[in-house]
């Protein structure tokens, strides 16, 4: 049975479960829903996501929701699968360290790049307003004390953990989002790691 995916292509949480299907070999089908109000119909808060939300992931009969936790069902499953690509390494304490870079990811770079996000992108295009540039000023200085905390982490190595995981996939959405305006791409390139 094919593996479905529910959710709108432009959102980074959507992003990251596909990077995840693809690291992984895995076919699946997309499902865009009709509208915003299509994801809060009783149907789908009772079977699909219970705050009304995007992604939901249907494997067969099993039902999953929310990006990471998708992300990380489908590293468990399918990793080593249908290619060699392993996303979480199976040595305990490798697999803690994956763990360990991706609350930060959740908890320290997520926030701020998301407000990035929320200003640069989203403001105008989807709530027809300019972006708060205080906000935009805000979210960039708590973004730089972050990208020094990773220089430093990354220094000596290509990936959070020296081998590609599950930790660098998750940074990769937001991350294209705002490095591509030029106005923010500076925050990495003048950190060399």
């Amino acid at each position: 049975m094919t593996i479905k995916l529910i959710g709108f292509p432009v959102s980074g949480n959507i992003l990251r479960v596909t990077m995840t299907l693809k690291e992984l070999g895995l076919p699946y089908e997309f499902e865009v829903p009709a509208n915003l109000q299509a994801i809060k119909t009783d149907d789908y808060l009772a079977n699909k996501h219970p705050f009304g939300k995007i992604p939901v992931l249907i494997d067969g009969d099993f039902t999953i929701n929310e990006s990471r936790a998708i992300c990380n069902y489908l590293a468990s499953k399918y990793q080593g699968k249908h290619n060699d690509t392993i996303l979480i390494p199976t040595d305990v304490h490798k697999a803690g360290l994956v763990s360990q870079c991706i609350s930060y990811e959740s908890f320290y770079y997520n926030p701020p790049i998301f407000k990035l996000v929320q200003q640069e992108i989203a403001a105008k295009k989807f709530h027809n307003k300019d972006p708060d540039q205080e906000v935009i000023k805000q979210a960039r200085e708590e973004l730089a004390k972050v990208l020094d905390v990773y220089e430093k982490i990354l220094e000596g190595k290509e990936y959070l953990n020296g081998e590609f995981s599950l930790a660098d996939l998750f940074h990769a959405p937001s991350t294209h989002y705002i490095y591509n305006i030029e106005a923010h791409s500076e925050l990495w390139d003048s950190r060399p790691n």
